[in-house]
This record gives structure tokens, sequence and C-alpha cells, in this order.
């Protein structure tokens, strides 16, 4: 290696990018090896002890506009989603999603696991062997009572209800359990093993005995024993390129994100690597640093002038996120939401501020998420879902029977693009997909700027089978809501234009909950149009969890 210039310096291992996997390899490595040098670059801030990242319920500020610990990737606009461009949220801060995420502790089944071996030919990758590990992250509190054979309980990452069960879900459960009798309320339905089809309460990545959310960098990262002496966290720059000598990665050069240090200059700087170089930027991130260090497809690689150094085609490629609908409701009178913290009211804050401080409970320790389900459609509502999802059911569900195909549950909070007056409560009812068909891509647009906008199609609803499936959850969600003995009725401007006379059209004003035999609304051709149009124009995607891909 030649050697370092002034503004250079050398570490054995560096991590380009600061997010949860770099957190967590990079605090063990750190750990069991205290002669390494680890350098993890990350292009956000800080977040230790920051009350945006330690409270659980303040993970709705990082959605808006205007936050500096998410990074808002504009979509090409799409005629899939009614001419416009999908918004997608990535973490941008130390901890990555595990820092800002809804803190929804939501595991897949066993045969996820079993296809990285099996079908993607990836020995030593099986559940079998992964489930070790898996476990040694957790500190499973939820449950109490004998072990669970998939449940860690020595890890660092506690996983609890949180320190508030808000009356919403326990409504939702109440109902689903006399509306839905096939699908039976459990204690657990994230064991990875046949989970599919219970309700349950849901878990959450919080610590039950403080109400703070379990993230890595306060697990992994941030220790103040001298375990973690050798690593060094160098935050606000972003990695431009890995520094690649005689085919091998000897270091990253970076520079400043204006972001962060607005005032810094823009020269690069250079880190050099002994032993390695790992990419940990994530979905958006990695691609980019790989295709401006000349790793990639070899038409974009030279489209900017760079240099190819491995034609690897599929860099960038086969994006795939978790297209979701959350449906709002009107709520009764005195239900209790997390609305005012949302909004950021200053009563709402300091009163159950001060109850976490106190004891770690309240909503200050809650996402708001407290039940749900995974959901794998029975005979009849797969007819419901419609044609333009058997293709997709025969030939990925069928093979895998643990595989759900959307996560529903309950929100007590309203959550879409047209907030009511401050005073309206309201609750959703909804869900994500966890295996979406819609797939797209992410590519470089600059070779030197790393803040230009990539060119990314999201590929969200460029199947007809997924937007079959969301009109599906809309229609069960109501179904869900409208015996809930919270509900008052839907709130109507994030609901579809249905047409003049429809069985389905939104009642007008505050109505009672129907009883729980009532018939099912029945909905026209015409009606599912209005569906369709409405999550082509409203829908979103559920990236404050890590996005699929792309593959980096």
């Amino acid at each position: 290696m030649p050697a370092l210039t002034s503004s250079e310096t050398e570490y054995d291992i560096i991590f380009a990018g600061g997010g949860t996997s770099a957190g967590v390899a990079a605090g063990r490595l750190a750990a069991a090896a205290p002669d390494l040098r680890i350098l993890i670059v990350e292009a956000g801030p800080h977040t230790q002890e920051d009350l945006a990242h330690v409270q659980p319920a303040r993970c709705f500020s990082h959605l808006t506009p205007d936050t500096i610990t998410a990074k808002h990737i504009v979509g090409r606009p799409s005629d899939h989603l009614n001419g416009r461009p999908l918004v997608i949220q990535t973490g941008q801060c130390v901890g990555g999603g595990s820092s800002m995420n809804f803190v929804m502790y939501t595991r897949p089944p066993r045969s996820d696991y079993d296809d990285w071996e099996k079908v993607y030919k990836n020995p030593g990758w099986g559940f079998d062997d992964l489930l070790p590990l898996i476990k040694k992250t957790e500190n499973f509190q939820a449950i109490g009572g004998a072990p669970r054979q998939t449940h860690g309980y020595k890890g660092p990452l506690k996983v609890s209800y949180g320190g508030y069960r808000s009356s919403v879900a326990i409504d939702y459960l109440t109902t689903m359990a006399e509306y839905d009798k096939t699908r039976p309320i459990v204690d657990d339905a994230n064991s990875m093993i046949n989970d599919i089809n219970h309700f349950q309460p849901w878990p959450k990545w919080i610590d039950q005995e403080t109400g703070r959310r379990a993230d890595v960098p306060h697990n992994f990262l941030y220790d103040k024993t001298p375990r973690n002496s050798n690593l060094q966290i160098v935050v606000g720059c972003t990695v431009k390129r890995i520094i690649i000598e005689d085919g091998k990665a000897v270091g990253v050069e970076y520079v400043h994100n204006p972001r962060i240090t607005p005032t810094a200059d823009n020269a690069p700087r250079v880190a050099r690597a002994k032993d390695l170089v790992v990419v940990s930027a994530g979905a958006f991130g990695s691609p980019a640093i790989l295709e401006r260090s000349g790793i990639g497809a070899r038409d974009i690689i030279e489209r900017f002038g760079l240099e190819l150094v491995v034609d690897l085609p599929g860099v960038g490629e086969n994006y795939n996120d978790h297209p979701v609908v959350f449906v709002p409701f009107l709520a009764a009178e005195g239900t209790e939401t997390l609305d005012g913290i949302i909004r950021n009211d200053e009563a709402e804050i300091a009163k159950w501020s001060a109850q976490w401080l106190k004891d770690g409970t309240g909503m200050m320790a809650s996402n708001g998420v407290d039940a749900g389900c995974k959901y794998r459609p029975n005979p009849e509502e797969l007819k419901n879902i419609g044609p333009d999802f058997a293709k997709r059911w025969e030939s990925f569900f069928v093979p895998s029977p643990d595989k759900a195909i959307v996560s529903l549950g309950v929100m007590s909070l309203y959550l879409g693009v047209t907030p009511p007056p401050s005073g309206t409560k309201c609750f959703c009812v909804g869900g994500f997909m966890y295996y979406p068909s819609g797939i797209g891509s992410i590519h470089i647009t600059s070779a030197d700027d790393v803040e230009a906008p990539p060119d990314f199609d999201t590929g969200v609803l460029s199947s007809r089978d997924d937007l079959a499936v969301l009109r599906h959850v809309y229609k069960r969600t109501r179904e869900f809501a409208r015996r809930m003995s919270t509900y008052r009725g839907e709130y109507a401007p994030d609901h579809p234009e249905f047409p003049k006379g429809s069985a389905a059209a939104i009642p007008e004003g505050p109505v009672m909950p129907v009883p729980i035999d009532a018939p099912e609304i029945v909905y026209t051709t015409q009606d599912d149009e209005a569906i369709d149009d409405l999550i082509r124009s409203r829908g979103g995607c559920f990236s404050s969890w890590p996005p699929q891909g792309p593959d980096v």
C-alpha cells in the first residue's frame, strides 16, 4: 500500500455507512478484537441520547420534510401512481432504520431464511444456521413464563409490548375475536414458525423497564466502557467511492454532507483500510457507492465517464419495497391517540414525557401500533382478491404455506396525507405487503456529486397483483373498523370517491358501529376502480423499514 498523505488516515476495517447492520457488525468486532482499528463513516448525525430517537413515540418526527435523520428519495413520476413521483424515506443517522423506524417487531417466517440457502444457493444461510445469531441479538421481554424456543433472552436489544396498551388496540382485538373466529388471538405470532393468521398484541423494539427504543447504536456503539475505544465514528460525511488498487479495496473517499455540516468545505477525505472495506450504506446508498467506484452495469459506469472495475449488471436493480394502505377512521370522543405527540402539541408532549421520565411508561413508550395479524387469505378471500393475484399466489405463496401476504394492524393515530383539524380523533386500520411483485431500480446520475438525485424507479404498483392485494386490504380493514366500538365513521378525505348511490359510499357525519354480524359491503366494478384510483393517488410505502432491495 502506498504511503499515507497528510490528509489520509489508516484503519484495519472501514464501514461505508453507519446504519443497523454496520452498527451490529462493527460493535461486535470492536468488542471481540480490541486491537482492530475500526472506522464507521456515516452520512447522517449522531443519535446518542436524542429524545427523537430514544423516545419511541417520536418516531413519526422522522417523516417530516425538514428532518435531517432521514433522507427523502424521490422516484420518477409513474403511470402506475397516476403520474406522481413517490417519495421514500430512508434512515440517515447513526443506527439507520433502527434509530428512526416505527420499532415494530416483525419477524419473517422460517421459509424466508431457508429460501436464502435452498432457492438462492447460499450455504450456511438457512434458518437453522441463523437462528442462534437471531437469538443472540434479542432480549425477549414480551411474554413471561418458560423461554420460547425461537426467542433470545440475553441479547442487548429488548423486545416488549412497550409502556402503553391503547384502548383502540384492545377494541380491535376484541372485535376480531368475535368477527373472525378463523384467526385466533395468540400471545406470539413472531415465533417464525406457523405464525400466519393469528391476531396478537404486537411487540415492539422497546425496553420494558425503561420505555426506551431498543436501537443498535445505544446497545452496540455508544458504549462508555473501554471496549469501543478502538472504534471511531465519523458523522455527517458521505462515502463517495471505494478506493481500489490492484483489484483490492484499500480505502474510501468521503465528503461532508451539507445537510449536516453546511459550513464545512467540500474537499474529499481519504481513509485507508489495511484489511477490509464493508459497504453498508443501505438499499439506496450502497448501489451508488459501488457505481461511483466503477462496480456495476457497464453502460451505467461508462455513461458517466468512470473506469469500469467490475461489470456487475445487478447493482441497483431489483428494488423492492413494502406498499402500504392505512385507512383512517373517526374515533369516539375521549379516545386516547398519539395525534397530539405527532402534532408536537406542547401539553401532550409535556404530559407523556413526564410519565416516560418517571417510570418509562405511557404513550411516549409506544408506537401506537399495538395489535395485528400476519394475514394469509383463505379460498373465499382469494376469490375476493380476484384473478389478477392468481398467478402470483400459485407460483410464490402456495409452495411456502408459512408466508403471509400482508401485515394487517391497527394504529391509535392518524397517518395520512390530509391531516384532520386539531382535536379530531382518528385511528387507522390497514396493512403493508410482505412480498410485493413490483420491482424497480436505483442508479447514479453523476460520477462526482454524491448529492445528485438518483435515477429511481420505485416499481410500486407496477404489477397488477399488488394493486389487487391492496384493494383487498382496503375492503377488509373497513369491515374490521366499522365493527369496533371506537368507530364513529370514515375520515372521508382519505377514502375513495365512490359513485353516487353506491352501497360503498362513505356515510356522512358521525355514525355508530355496525353489529358484528352485519352484512359486508358489496363493491361494484366501479367501486373497485375508485379504490384503485385512491391507492394509486395516495398509497405509499412503509419505508421506515429497510427496503428489500436493490441488489448491491
